[in-house]
């Protein structure tokens, strides 16, 4: 069971990045369907810094810089020159997916996944050491330290969108942009800075899942995460807690999902290839069932005027 619930752990970790960052940028009122793409860039760019540096925090470094970057492209093309969000969310991904295996062949003479990277490279855990004598907390102190991180932001962020006046402009650049911008607070900024935090969020989902998870690239490895992720958001409500609690909720198909394969009576029964879809399929089942209940920022989808 303590193995189960630390498998759900690491598999809701990088949803909770993609989801946190995600939920930053619409609730400044900018719909985003990049996730995907900003997880793939990021992805590559940590293994690619970790495998020529051997400094994890340094490739983690270079993956939020990339992420933040490749959100400002999608915040120009919405924010300034005023395009569609949604399209413009498709070429973040489309450049992504295209960029990511070219570089890799430039890079690596293989446009399938970089060379494994080493075992000592990958985050260490980081915890109290006291905290380990307790029986309960000990089973759950092997983690690496990006699973803590994961944990603790969204109560992080909850506190900064509703203690701090920069967290009240962002909803309100979300929910009332002519409210915000009577007040003399401008729209654009604060909208390219949630996005570029944004981006930074969601790149460590990717630095996560290259270096922490697999120790290595792979190609269009973000494997539907960033749709997850946004689906979290919906189910969520675009509030930070609910939307832990949705991510942690997909980790456990995950988990389960890879349970279930283990078990050879059930694969003499149902293929593989559906027992691999679960967690898709209850992605889906779940949005249905939240999306006419759920309400997004007012201004989201619109362009800044």
């Amino acid at each position: 069971m303590i193995d189960f619930i630390n498998s759900t752990l690491r598999f809701a970790t990088p949803l909770i990045f993609a989801s946190m960052g995600g939920l930053l940028c619409e609730r400044a009122g900018i719909a985003t369907i990049c996730i995907e793409g900003i997880i793939l860039v990021s992805a590559f760019t940590s293994a690619a810094f970790d495998y020529y540096s051997s400094s994890p925090w340094l490739s983690l470094g270079a993956a939020l810089l990339v992420g933040g970057v490749f959100m400002l492209l999608h915040a120009f093309l919405t924010v300034r020159v005023k395009s569609d969000p949604i399209i413009s969310a498709i070429t973040v991904n489309l450049l992504a997916s295209g960029m990511t295996p070219l570089l890799m062949k430039l890079l690596f003479s293989n446009s399938t996944n970089t060379p494994s990277l080493p075992q000592e490279n990958r985050f260490l855990p980081v915890f109290i050491p006291f905290l380990s004598s307790f029986p309960i907390i000990r089973h759950f102190s092997n983690h690496l330290s990006l699973v803590y991180l994961a944990i603790l932001l969204p109560f992080v962020i909850q506190i900064t969108l509703t203690n701090t006046r920069w967290g009240l402009r962002l909803i309100a650049a979300g929910d009332g942009p002519e409210a915000l911008v009577t007040s003399g607070v401008s729209l654009n900024h604060t909208r390219f800075v949630a996005l570029f935090l944004g981006g930074c969020l969601m790149a460590f989902s990717g630095s996560y899942l290259a270096i922490g998870h697999s120790s290595q690239f792979i190609r269009d490895m973000s494997a539907g995460r960033g749709f997850i992720a946004l689906a979290a958001i919906i189910i969520g409500k675009w509030q930070p807690i609910p939307t832990l609690v949705a991510c942690v909720f997909f980790g456990f198909t995950d988990a389960l999902q890879i349970e279930l394969q283990s078990s050879e009576m059930l694969n003499l029964i149902l293929p593989a290839q559906f027992i691999q879809s679960l967690p898709y399929v209850i992605s889906l089942v779940v949005l249905v069932f939240a999306m006419g209940r759920a309400k997004p920022p007012l201004a989201i989808g619109q362009t800044s005027r």
